[in-house]
């Protein structure tokens, strides 16, 4: 925990005007001060959670590099500070001398994929024993066929309506969010592990189409599927698919 003295001298700093900016965890330490309390904010992706749980006044936005609410900004991991730093130079200097700092640095700019840390977090908990188990083993194993509400309610011997219900109480989320979830992660997995098309792991997680699993991606881990494999991939690719 941070002593009431370096709270009590971020607090005056605050009060007095000064910007300040947190890398990684060290957004606990301005949230123990107050002063993320109203304001969204980022930290490092594992510990996003939490930071949420300790502050709940705060609003937490684990899938992005960094955060400027004009005074005071947070960043995710070490790496991500980069980025907040190059773009407070920006901000203050101009895009030229911001430019400049990245060459300087040995950085980009700009990371590929914009503000996200490009991570799908775990599927909500399921509570030990609960009846949702074999059916979620079975989605997992089903991935690439037609998995629908309707047939996921039959398995589970529910209408629809009572189903959704249920399995919002035990996971957190809809049926279809999980779904989605799930989807993406096998991408995720694929992307990173084989040198298959994207079209075809469209179809192996899914996805129904490319063009379907292209906005789907994006919109779940904030970047394309190529941009991904680029950033990702454990070895160079060989005829791999691009959008």
């Amino acid at each position: 925990p941070p002593s009431e003295r370096v709270l009590s001298a971020l607090r005056q700093a605050a009060a007095a005007g000064t910007r300040i900016a947190s890398v990684c965890v060290g957004a606990f330490v301005l949230a123990e001060a107050g002063l993320l309390d109203g304001l969204r904010a980022t930290t490092h992706w594992i510990a996003a959670a939490e930071l949420a749980r300790r502050h709940p006044r705060v609003d937490v936005r684990p899938d992005v590099l960094y955060v400027d609410n004009g005074q005071i900004l947070t960043s995710a991991g070490a790496a991500a500070g980069l980025d907040m730093c190059l773009h407070m130079i920006r901000r203050d200097l101009g895009s030229a001398v911001a430019a400049h700092a990245a060459r300087m640095c040995v950085v980009p700019l700009e990371r590929e994929g914009g503000q996200a840390q490009f991570i799908v977090h775990e599927h909500p908990p399921v509570p030990r024993g609960s009846d949702l188990e074999p059916l979620l083993e079975w989605i997992e194993d089903n991935l690439a066929g037609e998995v629908t509400l309707a047939a996921m309610a039959a398995r589970s011997g529910m209408s629809e309506r009572t189903f959704s219900r249920r399995f919002r109480e035990q996971t957190g989320t809809t049926p279809l969010q999980w779904l989605l979830r799930a989807r993406v992660r096998r991408a995720q997995y694929l992307l990173e592990n084989g040198d298959h098309s994207v079209e075809r792991i469209a179809r192996q997680a899914g996805f129904g189409s490319p063009t379907a699993f292209r906005e789907r991606f994006r919109r779940v881990v904030g970047t394309t599927p190529y941009a991904y494999r680029a950033a990702f991939h454990g070895r160079p690719p060989t005829g791999a698919g691009r959008p």
